[in-house]
């Protein structure tokens, strides 16, 4: 087991919360921590930028976002946006996603929110495989057409987690992905629910057990 913390959020003005985010993960890494998270929330910084920020103020710790909002990015420049923080990182980067609340992407956003599951399936397709580059990224589905070079790729490995805890969401989060971020979901709920899923679906798909990352 791996302990982290969730840093990023603050208030007030702008130099202030960098500032604050720079002495935060400078203080996780000194602390013995073995990972710091950073959420994506609607009205604050872009959380892959900040995590960019951590990484030139930490050397070691492991840095992820819990989580950024599939609908608002394409899956192309998501990857490039998450392969240029892990290079600049040193390959400390857990790429944390999630299809988000509908009163985000549907009424913050204006943006469709309908079949959220089937979507993130769609997204993650276009993602991995623009993730696994250099190559080709040939992925045609319900939700994309996708048919572009791509010279990146990740050579140390960038772990995939997708928010997860109902059944079709566990069950995607095992065959397409490294694991699942969770947000108040207790020991029970894990034993009893989300371990039993997502590792029987990792299995099936041939995967390594998958991470667990619990907030």
């Amino acid at each position: 087991m791996r302990i982290g913390v969730m840093i990023g959020a603050e208030r007030g003005d702008m130099a202030r919360k960098v500032n604050k985010l720079a002495s935060d993960i400078e203080w996780a890494e000194s602390a013995g921590l073995d990972t710091a998270w950073m959420p994506q929330v609607p009205d604050d910084f872009d959380c892959l930028t900040m995590v960019t920020l951590m990484a030139a103020h930490s050397s070691r710790i492991e840095l992820g976002t819990a989580v950024v909002p599939l609908q608002a990015q394409h899956p192309i420049a998501l990857a490039r946006q998450a392969l240029s923080t892990h290079a600049v990182s040193g390959g400390r980067l857990a790429l944390g996603v999630g299809p988000s609340h509908h009163w985000i992407i549907r009424d913050m956003l204006g943006l469709p929110y309908e079949k959220p599951a089937a979507y993130t399936r769609d997204y993650l397709q276009v993602l991995n495989t623009a993730i696994a580059g250099p190559g080709p990224v040939d992925v045609e589905n319900d939700s994309f057409r996708v048919h572009n070079p791509t010279a990146l790729g990740a050579d140390v490995t960038m772990p995939v987690l997708v928010a997860a805890l109902g059944p079709v969401m566990l069950q995607l989060a095992g065959e397409l992905a490294d694991g699942t971020v969770l947000w108040m979901a207790d020991e029970r709920a894990i034993g009893d629910h989300i371990a039993p899923k997502i590792t029987k679906a990792a299995a099936d798909a041939g995967r390594p057990a998958p991470r667990i990352v619990a907030g």
